[in-house]
């Protein structure tokens, strides 16, 4: 039990003196290019999607008939 507890003291202190936490402009910024990004790969894979879906309908149509 006593690793346990020195392990939860030293995680705790390297938390509040070594650990560099970003400003709140930091990290408003950081957020808004996350989003801008999940946004952007979003769009890629809807677009990948929208168009695999129109080729195949298109090959089974053909195919089909």
């Amino acid at each position: 039990m006593s690793k346990l507890g020195t392990y939860v003291q030293e995680a705790y202190d390297e938390l509040l003196h070594k650990v560099t936490w970003p400003s709140w402009e930091e990290l408003q910024q950081t957020t808004i290019i996350v989003l801008i990004a999940l946004g952007l790969v979003t769009a890629v894979i809807f677009g990948m999607d929208f168009v695999s879906e129109n080729v195949l309908t298109t090959i089974y149509k053909l195919l089909g008939n």
